[in-house]
């Protein structure tokens, strides 16, 4: 089963088109975030949740010897 961490953007009413979407491209190209969902609120508030894969690496076993 694939884990996901997530992250949780929000901009304020007055924000450009522009300006959002140069931070959503900020986190993805550096943090390796995709976007998950956006929302809009009715007060023009925009919420947008990112995630990215949790990689787990397996334990190596201890031979004794």
């Amino acid at each position: 089963m694939v884990e996901y961490e997530y992250s949780v953007l929000n901009f304020p009413r007055g924000a450009t088109r522009s300006q959002v979407r140069r931070t959503l491209a900020e986190h993805a190209e550096y943090g390796h975030w995709e976007l998950h969902r956006t929302v809009i609120y009715t007060g023009g508030l925009q919420r947008s949740w990112l995630r990215r894969k949790i990689i787990r690496v397996p334990r190596q076993e201890r031979r004794a010897g």
